[in-house]
């Protein structure tokens, strides 16, 4: 019964040890994430599915709008829809650049 307790409570604890980095991996995820509120075609076409044309696009589309606020407004960019938005939104962030 003993034992059984100890490997009971030493399941839970490497739950909870790892419940905490859980957490945690978003942020760190977005730490690497290119904001499209300030990056350039460089970096823009590191992003699967985005050529050069398609960072042009989205740099105009900042010029002529603005920052992006959230980054599904991203499909408010000429061919750039949720498909391609799903297979970066792990890649970007829409961090908002100083204002003056």
């Amino acid at each position: 019964m003993k034992q059984k307790l100890t490997k009971i409570l030493l399941a839970l604890a490497i739950l909870v040890f790892f419940a905490g980095f859980a957490g945690s991996l978003p942020a760190a995820a977005q730490e690497g994430a290119v904001n499209i509120n300030t990056a350039s075609v460089g970096e823009l076409v590191q992003l699967k599915g985005i050529g050069p044309a398609f960072a042009e696009r989205i740099i105009a589309y900042r010029k002529a709008n603005g920052d992006f606020k959230q980054v599904d407004e991203l499909t408010n960019v000429k061919g750039i829809g949720p498909k391609t938005l799903a297979e970066i939104m792990d890649q970007i962030t829409v961090k908002q650049t100083s204002s003056d």
